[in-house]
């Protein structure tokens, strides 16, 4: 099945006639809307886009928090037939002017908070900057906003007349600039046909009902938390709960235990983090370490901790599906082994976000699923190993390309059309994709040996007193950067001498398991979290 027609606008017709008395938007302990409210708030944004001469095609940039306002917004922006260009709250400011001037944008929703901090000189593209909590005007040079909103004051806002034209499937439906590590930002053109292939995937493969409740606290101006936080389930007729705060693994797993939410996305940063601060402790107890060794008793135990993490995740969900970054192979290790409901995926901003699935059930260890509906996987040819290359990738899901940039749109391709993501990786004799890292960070070892830093990067980071790092190359010889875990370093009074004396027992450690080639030589501890990109990636031209 391909995406010949726009089906878009007619997902979101269809779950706003169908669902009008349904909970569709809750701000987190704020107020709840209705699929009715929504559409009549949608038809009110259209009056005003309409007031302000914006027309199909123009774009309107959307910034700010998670929330009830931002997601109505987005949907009026799009079934309007105009392009939505959301931007990461946590852009800097420089990115930010950048992101508003580059894309063209006529048109500025923006909260209060962050537009006070902004220089408004560099803000001068948007004819008109309008408070996205309650759609009133910061910039209204024309009076055009207030001019319909007392137009619009006394007009009938019934639904029956709620109607969406149809667009072009190829036509570009959002821009979505990529916080990449490589230091720049691009716009990337998703079409219509884009965002629907990913949404009849999930309707298929990932099914949930109306009345399902679900929690957004990934990014909705990122595509993972767009598509299936937010788009997905508003056309299911779900009850999405948007949490509008920064969502640190405390705050998120208290939403959980209130919300109950159906399905759930994440990304490594909070699952490791809720394994590393609430399960690992208490698996490392010599009691505990003792019991697991004995084979009746680790299953009663497996399954309790199981118990246990389900219910941290509100104990009512279907399936947790991680995306965005690897996942740690000791946390998936041991997640496999309680049989815990979890499941790995593959994508990138460039198509919307889907590439790779499978279900929980289904999924290998350390694989990332198989090609989703719509799309082909081939790994490209590789001069040192046979078996892993550069994963390439072509169907509806994929980019038209970055916004006024050729060069870089031109060498995102092969000659034949297919897209590189930049990622090594194989895939099985069943189709299973597995990745082995990036390929600007592969690093070639001294005879010739493939290293894939983020894998080791990954085992590092298991132990006890690691934040984060990074492996790198100086003098023909492996290197680990680490930011030691501040929590442990407070918890057990631990000085930065103390620190690294544990760290280099437990690379010494590490290295035992490792080959000859993949061994840590040195440490380097710094005191200062490394520089990320609003996606939480570490820029790794920085330091490497």
């Amino acid at each position: 099945m391909t995406t010949k027609q726009d089906q878009l606008n007619r997902f979101f017709a269809e779950t706003i006639q169908r669902n009008q008395s349904l909970p569709a938007f809750s701000d987190y302990q704020g107020a709840t809307h209705t699929y009715g409210d929504v559409g009549k708030k949608i038809r009110f944004l259209h009056h005003l886009f309409a007031g302000l001469e914006i027309k199909e095609g123009d774009h309107i940039a959307l910034l700010g928090n998670n929330s009830s306002s931002w997601g109505i917004a987005f949907i009026a922006i799009v079934s309007y037939g105009a392009v939505v260009v959301p931007i990461l709250n946590e852009f800097s400011n420089e990115n930010i002017y950048h992101i508003v001037h580059h894309s063209d944008s006529k048109l500025l929703f923006i909260t209060a908070g962050i537009y006070k901090n902004l220089d408004k000189e560099h803000l001068q593209d948007p004819e008109s900057i309008i408070n996205i909590d309650d759609y009133s005007p910061i910039v209204d040079t024309k009076g055009n906003i207030e001019k319909v909103l007392k137009e619009h004051g006394g007009k009938d806002n019934s639904m029956e007349v709620l109607g969406f034209r149809s667009f072009d499937p190829e036509s570009i439906c959002v821009i979505s600039y990529t916080s990449g590590t490589s230091g720049f930002t691009k716009g990337v053109m998703l079409p219509r046909r884009s965002i629907i292939s990913n949404i009849i995937f999930a309707q298929v493969r990932m099914p949930l009902d109306a009345g399902d409740t679900i929690v957004s606290f990934l990014p909705m101006a990122h595509v993972f938390g767009m598509l299936f936080e937010f788009l997905f389930p508003f056309t299911m007729g779900c009850h999405i709960t948007f949490l509008t705060r920064v969502p640190s693994p405390q705050i998120v797993t208290k939403a959980f235990g209130e919300i109950h939410p159906r399905l759930i996305l994440s990304v490594p940063l909070v699952i490791e983090k809720i394994y590393k601060k609430r399960i690992l402790p208490a698996l490392e107890k010599p009691l505990m370490k003792f019991l697991l060794s004995l084979p009746l008793i680790s299953g009663i135990i497996e399954g309790k901790v199981n118990k246990k993490l389900t219910e941290t995740f509100g104990g009512n969900f279907r399936e947790v599906v991680i995306g965005g970054a690897p996942l740690s192979e000791d946390v998936e290790s041991f997640f496999k082994k309680i049989g815990f409901r979890f499941t790995v995926g593959y994508g990138m901003t460039e198509c919307g976000p889907l590439i790779s699935y499978e279900s929980w059930e289904n999924i290998p260890y350390r694989s990332c699923g198989k090609a989703v509906d719509r799309m082909q996987i081939k790994i490209g040819k590789s001069n040192t190993d046979d078996k892993i290359g550069e994963i390439l990738v072509k169907g509806d899901n994929v980019m038209l390309g970055y916004y006024k940039n050729e060069e870089a749109t031109a060498g995102s391709f092969t000659n034949d059309g297919w897209l590189k993501t930049g990622d090594l990786g194989y895939l099985d004799e069943n189709g299973h994709l597995f990745i082995k890292g990036r390929s600007k960070n592969m690093i070639l070892g001294p005879s010739g040996q493939n290293i894939y830093p983020e894998e080791l990067e990954n085992k590092i980071g298991n132990l006890a007193c690691v934040q984060e790092c990074v492996v790198k190359v100086h003098e023909q010889k492996l290197v680990a950067m680490i930011y030691p875990d501040r929590e442990v370093m407070e918890a057990e009074k631990l000085t930065f001498e103390e620190v690294e004396k544990r760290l280099r027992e437990g690379i010494a450690e590490l290295n035992k398991k490792l080959p000859k080639y993949e061994q840590i030589t040195d440490i380097e501890l710094t005191d200062v979290e490394f520089i990320k990109t609003p996606k939480k990636n570490i820029k790794r031209y920085l330091y490497t």
